[in-house]
């Protein structure tokens, strides 16, 4: 039997495993879940901080961990503006906080709260979306986060801490420049702001690309994804804005050696074309089926599962939520028929499991990767 790490790497290597590696997408809310605390002691509070209770749920479940940038490495150079944030609301359901920053001896706040609730991940918006002022009447300060290092010593720990259990990749770009209704506006009104933007990011792209190269420990994978890239973007849009950093930073991984990963949640059948056609990309995620994707694994798998480590796609409500162990067993089965010849495929989930996913569901969907997925 391999190890999870030893599987993960062979399957990026384009070889064969003992079995099919499984890495179930509970990125966010089981881990939070499984440590019985309120979600605001994990995102506000760093007690303890997700990536680290993501660690520790895929040991629970023992799948094979493919980590894609849930550590936020921080680069040097690149720390925020002095922003301070500070609770705006507390209620026994949700803490509300607003970030402000000294502007000439007056407090300047942010336009967004973020809302940090009791039983679900952190979210930011408008203040006005949930009933706020644009800015605080009352506020008070955050106390008792416990520090956490984000540095290349704190990436060792995280490599330590995840051991044989899987895979630590870090993100230096992303394939989402537009990420909601206002900046897809802002886009419209301001269209050569964009594309200077495009070209800014190729650079900082390849200034973090060199930084973790230059590191004694390296992230074992590059992550250049990210969620919903075709929801607020055309196609078009992403090539222009996007693809050149992230198509830079895949030339650069790839000369070093190291693996890339893009996770785009949503449609992401053009994705997956232009990626084995026009990248050296090595494995891509979720693929999800309709309605909220485009993806049908058999047909990815036969157009571009020679080029590309396709990771996916169970359906995560129909699936993994409202169906049972025999249900999941049975669609992880259809999925490792549809893919796994060859190898270059991960049994995963068409996107992130939802809180309340059972755990006997996801431990099934790991008992037929590790029996049935079998080369």
């Amino acid at each position: 039997m391999m190890t999870p790490r030893e599987r993960l790497l062979t399957v990026l290597q384009g070889d064969l495993p003992d079995c099919v590696p499984v890495a179930p997408d509970f990125s966010q809310m089981i881990p939070a879940r499984l440590t019985g605390k309120p979600f605001w002691d994990l995102y506000l509070y760093n007690d303890p901080p997700i990536w680290e209770a993501y660690i520790e749920c895929a040991k629970y479940f023992d799948i094979d961990a493919l980590m894609d940038g849930y550590f936020p490495f921080r680069f040097p150079g690149e720390e925020d503006v002095p922003w301070t944030e500070y609770i705006v609301e507390r209620t026994p359901e949700r803490i509300v906080t607003q970030k402000a920053t000294d502007d000439s001896g007056f407090l300047r706040w942010a336009d967004d709260v973020t809302v940090y609730r009791k039983d679900n991940p952190r979210v930011s918006v408008p203040p006005e979306r949930i009933g706020r002022p644009p800015e605080p009447v009352r506020w008070e300060p955050v106390e008792g986060v416990k520090p956490v290092d984000l540095g290349p010593d704190g990436l060792r720990r995280c490599k330590q801490l995840m051991g044989d259990q899987g895979l630590v990749g870090v993100g230096v770009t992303s394939t989402c420049v537009i990420h909601n209704e206002r900046e897809l506006y802002d886009y419209v009104d301001n269209p050569a702001r964009y594309e200077c933007l495009a070209e800014e990011r190729v650079e900082a792209t390849e200034r973090r690309v060199k930084t973790l190269l230059s590191l004694d420990i390296r992230p074992d994978f590059i992550c250049v994804g990210g969620s919903g890239t075709l929801v607020f973007q055309t196609v078009d849009m992403f090539r222009r804005l996007a693809f050149p950093a992230v198509q830079r930073a895949i030339e650069l991984a790839d000369e070093a050696g190291l693996p890339t990963h893009v996770h785009s949640c949503g449609p992401e059948k053009q994705l997956v074309q232009i990626f084995a056609e026009e990248t050296g990309l090595t494995v891509i995620d979720p693929l999800e089926q309709p309605p909220m994707g485009d993806c049908d694994l058999a047909e990815l798998k036969r157009l571009y599962g020679s080029r590309l480590v396709l990771k996916g796609n169970l359906h995560t409500i129909e699936v993994m939520l409202n169906g049972s162990p025999v249900d999941v067993a049975a669609a992880s089965r259809r999925a490792i028929d549809d893919a796994a010849e060859g190898g270059r495929f991960i049994l995963s989930t068409g996107d992130q499991c939802g809180r309340d996913t059972p755990d006997a569901n996801l431990h099934a969907m790991v008992q037929t990767a590790r029996t049935y997925g079998r080369y």
